[in-house]
C-alpha cells in the first residue's frame, strides 16, 4: 500500500513548513535520524522535515496500519529492529 502511495514521488511538502522535501530513502538514510515512535509504539513521528513529509506522503498513520501495528506489538513483532 505504501509503495502505491509513493509511486514515482520523490518529494512531498513538509506539513509544518510547506517546503518540498525529499522523501526518506531507507537505502541511504538511517530511520532513527528521521523518525521516532509514539509512546504506545503504534505511530511513527517525523523528527525532521524528511520524516514528516514521508509520513504524510505514504499515509503511514492511517487507521489500518496503526491497527496492524497494535496486533504486531501484541505478538512481539513490533517495533522492527532498527
Amino acid at each position: 500500500m505504501c509503495n502505491g502511495r509513493k509511486y514515482i514521488r520523490t518529494v512531498y511538502p513538509d506539513p509544518e513548513t510547506g517546503e518540498e522535501i525529499a522523501l526518506f530513502n531507507p537505502r541511504k538514510q538511517n530511520w532513527t535520524e528521521h523518525f521516532n515512535w509514539t509512546e504506545d509504539l503504534t505511530q511513527p513521528i517525523g523528527q525532521t522535515p524528511c520524516g514528516r513529509a514521508t509520513i504524510e506522503a505514504l499515509a503511514l498513520n492511517r487507521p489500518g496500519v496503526v491497527n496492524l501495528r497494535q496486533l504486531l506489538l501484541l505478538a512481539g513483532l513490533h517495533p522492527p529492529d532498527e
